[in-house]
């Protein structure tokens, strides 16, 4: 990858917003937020965040699961 790909990619991911954090933008705008509240919010970001994986895990868990179909059983 060159530099200016590097740079590029960096910038666009700099660049992606996420849902809680546009959320948190506009309480700011309307309301004013101390650095606690803020802090506060980051964190439930996180938990936010890590309540989404743990679904997906648990999703990925069942469908790694093998099917149980039946046996088959011969008959005469």
């Amino acid at each position: 990858m060159s530099e200016s790909e590097a740079k590029q990619t960096t910038q666009s991911a700099q660049q992606e917003r996420c849902v809680c954090r546009e959320v948190m933008d506009h309480f700011r705008e309307a309301f004013g937020i101390a650095p606690e509240v803020r802090d506060h919010f980051n964190n439930s970001r996180i938990e936010f965040l890590k309540g989404l994986r743990a679904i997906i895990d648990s999703r990925i868990e069942h469908l790694s699961r093998p099917s149980t179909h039946g046996t088959k059983i011969a008959v005469e």
